[in-house]
């Protein structure tokens, strides 16, 4: 996956590039048109200013929201022309005569946004005409949508058919960070799991064991393994047909020599509330009518002190209920103790980049993936479509 051709290897001055970005940004939930953080547009970056000095003709394109919200990229464009300090001009479509007409007038460095792919439901049907026609406006395609890479639409694969295609410097930095975290590891590496449902994470888990050291796992997945050792876990989340699956990822984790942690205590309450009445638990013996909402001190303790082990950290998932303050504490000092540590720490997107973004250490991580879907398939071991459908070098 890693051979891949990128926009180094390609001659771009005076042609038109159809770059596939992931401008899913946040927005305010009244309004919609302000956006509540432009980290993603600015991970893009890179690759559209190399695109601008070298003279191609940029026409980005990206999906936001969910097919049949009609959410907007304008505000993208907005925010890109502030960090680009060049207009960045807004099309009402992604297909059609305005595009093709705006396209045709293009000049060397200009940039051009398209609306919303996903006002298209043939987007996610990879719909063959649909990504004809959308490549028909380009003469080169550059995938740099990391987080869409695992999903086979029309803008991450149907395009490449008829472009030739290479990924974007975002792209190739997410491969290589994850591919040497997981594949060529500093060791000892340890692979911090947390999350609500073990049924998420089964493979993950399972194509781990054969590369780490240690498996530390956290959050409402905890409950399904402490539940399958016969433990008593209360109210607490537990995928009941889950269980013998934990059982038998703990076995392999153990014939493998993996170091496998589970919590010891847990911050535990009767209802997930700002409000509710919180007491420790021991992991093994949550009161019938409680559940397990954040890992306990000593827990928080257990897992610092391997985390202070470690050569590699990968972490996918938080450790507890980290957007209501009184279950927040748990990933709290797991974050603080990452970005405290020596080694080197990636985070698998989605709600672990998020916490680290909420406790102020992002800055301190050595890699925050901004695709939660495409890290963890990555990290299941799966080839990602967006990826495999590119060039190879």
């Amino acid at each position: 996956m890693l051979n891949k051709k990128t926009v180094r290897d390609i001659e771009v001055k005076n042609k038109r590039v159809l770059v596939r970005v992931d401008f899913n940004v946040p927005l305010d939930r009244e309004t919609k048109s302000i956006i509540t953080s432009d980290k993603r547009i600015v991970e893009s970056l890179k690759t559209i200013e190399y695109l601008i000095s070298a003279g191609a003709k940029i026409i980005l394109c990206s999906h936001i929201g969910k097919t049949g919200q009609n959410t907007s990229l304008k505000p993208a464009a907005v925010r890109l022309s502030e960090l680009l300090h060049q207009d960045v001009t807004f099309l009402n479509d992604c297909i059609g005569d305005e595009v093709k007409e705006a396209v045709s007038k293009m000049k060397s460095s200009d940039v051009i946004l398209l609306e919303n792919l996903r006002n298209h439901e043939e987007e996610e049907k990879n719909d063959e005409n649909f990504a004809k026609e959308l490549a028909s406006i380009a003469q080169v395609f550059v995938n740099d949508a990391f987080g869409t890479a695992h999903r086979a639409h029309a803008s991450t694969v149907g395009v490449t058919k008829f472009l030739p295609s290479v990924c974007g410097f975002l792209i190739e930095k997410e491969i290589k960070a994850l591919d040497q975290a997981i594949n060529n590891p500093v060791r000892p590496l340890i692979a911090l799991i947390g999350g609500s449902k073990v049924s998420s994470k089964i493979a993950v888990l399972t194509n781990l064991i054969d590369k780490v050291d240690t498996i530390i796992i956290g959050g409402a997945m905890a409950y399904t393994f402490q539940k399958s050792l016969g433990h008593k876990v209360g109210q607490s989340l537990v995928e009941d047909d889950k269980l013998e699956i934990a059982v038998e990822i703990m076995n392999k984790a153990f014939d493998a020599g993996v170091k496998f942690i589970l919590p010891v205590d847990n911050i535990v309450a009767n209802e997930i509330s700002e409000n509710a009445i919180a007491q420790t638990a021991l992991s093994t013996d949550i009161p019938e009518d409680l559940m397990g909402l954040d890992i306990g001190e000593k827990t928080i303790e257990l897992f610092k002190n391997e985390i202070a082990t470690a050569g590699t950290i990968v972490w996918n998932g938080p450790v507890g209920v980290f957007e209501i303050e009184k279950f927040a504490n748990g990933t709290r000092e797991i974050a603080l103790a990452l970005a405290a540590s020596h080694a080197i720490t990636v985070i698998g997107g989605g709600d672990s980049a998020a916490a680290v973004e909420k406790f102020g250490v992002a800055d301190k991580m050595t890699h925050i993936s901004t695709g939660g879907g495409a890290s963890l398939e990555f990290m299941e071991g799966k080839n990602l479509p967006g990826i495999e459908a590119l060039e190879d070098k």
